[in-house]
């Protein structure tokens, strides 16, 4: 598996960028559902399925920081529609699975 790194994912309104060795996207943060354990968004793109990642989520509610590890568990889609990607989170902190909880649970995620 090779590991990529998705940047920084801005707060409610901002555009999100996401880089990897092999891509680079700019998205706007409607594209982004944040669950607890994980991460969906669509990509112009395609990323492959099982790729490592690291991805950096910026909090729309107080500004702190996450960062994550994860793999990518599905990508589906076509070149003319998009992708609709998910990303499982692995190895979480207690901490960050705390944040992510809260974020789930707010605008940014699908818990509302």
């Amino acid at each position: 598996m090779s590991a990529k790194k998705i940047g920084s994912l801005g707060s409610i309104g901002n555009s999100i960028s996401i880089a990897g060795r092999e891509s680079s996207l700019a998205l706007c943060a409607e594209k982004v559902s944040v669950h607890k354990s994980g991460i969906e968004f669509c990509s112009p793109t395609p990323f492959n399925e099982w790729s490592e990642m690291t991805v950096s989520l910026q909090s729309p509610m107080d500004g702190s920081r996450i960062s994550c590890h994860g793999v990518v568990v599905a990508c589906a889609g076509n070149k003319h529609s998009g992708y609709h990607v998910s990303m499982l989170f692995t190895s979480l902190t207690p901490t960050a699975e705390k944040q992510l909880g809260a974020m789930a649970r707010s605008e940014f995620g699908t818990g509302r």
